[in-house]
């Protein structure tokens, strides 16, 4: 079976790098600092733990059951790689060997079950679960069991509830949002791995160099040459708010906001939480500020190891001073580019819109299963692309909707492998193996520090573009990683400059091809304002075109 797996990745290889990123369609401006679309804003919600068939899996056909926001596809609904009769009625995962009892077929979420156990998503365990592509061991390798009630008894009381989705009647607005816009169904996450492994992808395309490690290496693994990569979620050292007892790193090397500070293009980190001076209504504050909601038990606003920005000395705020004024945000200054969320709507209300801008919600909202769930996220997603939209800002803005890691929630579809790894930590084809590592990134020796403990492409995500300039209710099936957003931001901003030192932005496609650059969309200017609570749209532009 290796065999066969070891010919089949090859092939799958083959074809990912004959897909690697040709000159994008739009031309080069000689000026760094100058989007050459017109693109001026971007805004990326980074939000938690949702495999792309978790929440698109039967898109766009929804059960609509009453008492539930209907969702009915639009005309010319393109079909997505979802989660097909075959795999709905007889999946792997419902037969063979090492499923336990956890054995079960994909299963519809109710909205009233949105609330669910977080399920396994280490970097070991994910690629188990795929099991040499079979994708047939979710609920033996990550799947835990719990919450949601009334979800089938089966799914509760075993390990199978790794196998439940969510449709448009749950996850409405995003549903809502790829029917007027545009979304991949062919994104996945740069590495195997959870939440840090995957911001750090975001920003800098790289998870070798962890140094300055305190408190153990339980969350790194042998990155060769002497190097430790990031698989786990260490805090990042120095931030005031991480645990004294937890493992916390440094990065070196550069990360997207070098590149924009060098080029002097203003952007901005968001962060739920950050704002220590903050009281909330339950009367937290500092780090220990926490919220919580109908559904959701009250957790921590800010978690350290969700703060894309703080791992790299160069562009970390680690006692999370304040920025002097408004006017700074997006700009040098004492906050050094790392801001609350509060700050990007006042910086929005103020027109003062970074060019970049990188968004966490409050934990609550940002998706994670465990302590946020998909109506709070909806809610959080909701309320920023609506202020986008009253904002003057709105025909030159792009907002991309992605996430850090799969949660280790069923997805059916392979990435694939662009990068080799026998790391101690990988587990794809066996242990310690990821492949048999003679497969690295182009340009990069196998056993250099760059190739080992970065086992990926990773699990499939979603990944929507909102924006006057998407593509209208597209389905992008290039294939796509977490790096591909910063290579966009490289191509439109930065005269495609890399980050270089084996990030995968230098072999990552764009996501240019969910845009149409030829013209503004004529449905008043790209607008659809959505109800935060239903996800049903208030108002928005019947033009079928």
């Amino acid at each position: 079976m290796y065999d066969c797996f070891k010919k089949a990745m090859a092939i799958a290889t083959a074809a990912a790098l004959s897909l690697l990123p040709a000159a994008p369609a739009f031309a080069r401006n000689p000026s760094n600092s100058d989007p050459v679309t017109p693109i001026k804003h971007i805004v990326i919600i980074f939000q938690e733990n949702v495999s792309f068939d978790h929440y698109f899996g039967t898109y766009p056909n929804a059960l609509n059951p009453d008492g539930e926001p209907a969702f009915h596809a639009k005309k010319k609904t393109p079909t997505v790689n979802g989660l097909s009769a075959a795999l709905l009625s007889s999946n792997p995962n419902s037969l063979g060997a090492g499923n336990g009892t956890g054995a079960t077929n994909p299963f519809r979420l109710d909205r009233s079950q949105a609330f669910t156990n977080d399920q396994n998503h280490a970097y070991g365990p994910e690629q188990a679960a795929v099991h040499l592509g079979l994708m047939d061991l979710f609920p033996s390798k990550v799947g835990t069991a719990g919450p949601p009630p009334n979800a089938p008894p089966l799914a509760v009381t075993t390990k199978g509830l790794t196998m439940g989705y969510f449709d448009g009647n749950t996850v409405t607005a995003y549903w809502n949002y790829a029917q007027y816009f545009a979304m991949s169904d062919n994104s996945y996450g740069t590495t195997f791995g959870p939440s840090t492994p995957g911001l750090l992808n975001l920003v800098a395309g790289q998870t070798n160099g962890a140094v300055n490690v305190i408190n153990g290496t339980g969350n790194e693994t042998d990155g060769g040459s002497g190097s430790l990569t990031v698989v786990g979620d260490p805090d990042p050292l120095n931030d005031i708010c991480s645990s004294p007892t937890r493992n916390q790193v440094q990065m070196s090397g550069h990360n997207i906001g070098h590149l924009l500070n060098a080029a002097g293009v203003s952007w901005g980190s968001f962060m739920g939480g950050f704002d220590l001076t903050i009281a909330n209504a339950n009367g937290t504050t500092g780090c220990a500020r926490s919220t919580g909601s109908v559904l959701v038990p009250v957790t921590s606003d800010y978690i350290p190891h969700h703060a894309m920005f703080q791992y790299h000395p160069e562009t970390a705020n680690p006692k999370h001073t304040r920025p002097a004024s408004i006017s700074e945000i997006g700009h040098d200054g004492p906050a050094n580019h790392n801001y609350d969320i509060n700050d990007f709507f006042a910086a929005v209300k103020a027109g003062k819109l970074p060019a970049v801008s990188f968004l966490k919600a409050q934990a609550f909202q940002d998706g994670h299963a465990g302590y946020s769930d998909p109506l709070d996220e909806q809610a959080f997603i909701v309320n920023v692309i609506n202020a986008l939209q009253k904002s003057h800002d709105w025909d030159s803005t792009a907002v991309v909707i992605s996430y850090d890691d799969s949660d280790g929630w069923y997805d059916h579809q392979m990435g694939p492998i662009l990068n080799q790894s026998t790391a101690p930590a990988d587990a794809l084809t066996a242990p310690g193996a990821c492949g048999d590592g003679s497969t690295a990134l182009p340009g990069v020796d196998p056993g250099n520090a760059h190739a080992q403990g970065r086992c990926g492409y990773g699990p499939r995500l979603p990944l929507l573009v909102v924006s006057p300039w998407a593509k209208k209710n597209f389905v992008d099936h290039t294939v796509t990683d977490q790096s591909s957003i910063i290579h966009f931001i490289e191509d439109n901003w930065l005269d495609s400059q890399r980050i270089g030192q084996g990030s995968f932005d230098a072999i990552a496609n764009s996501i240019d091809q969910m845009f149409d650059f030829e013209r503004l969309r004529s449905d008043n200017v790209g607008r659809l304002v959505l109800d935060p609570g239903t996800g049903l749209a208030v108002s928005h532009d019947d033009d079928e075109r």
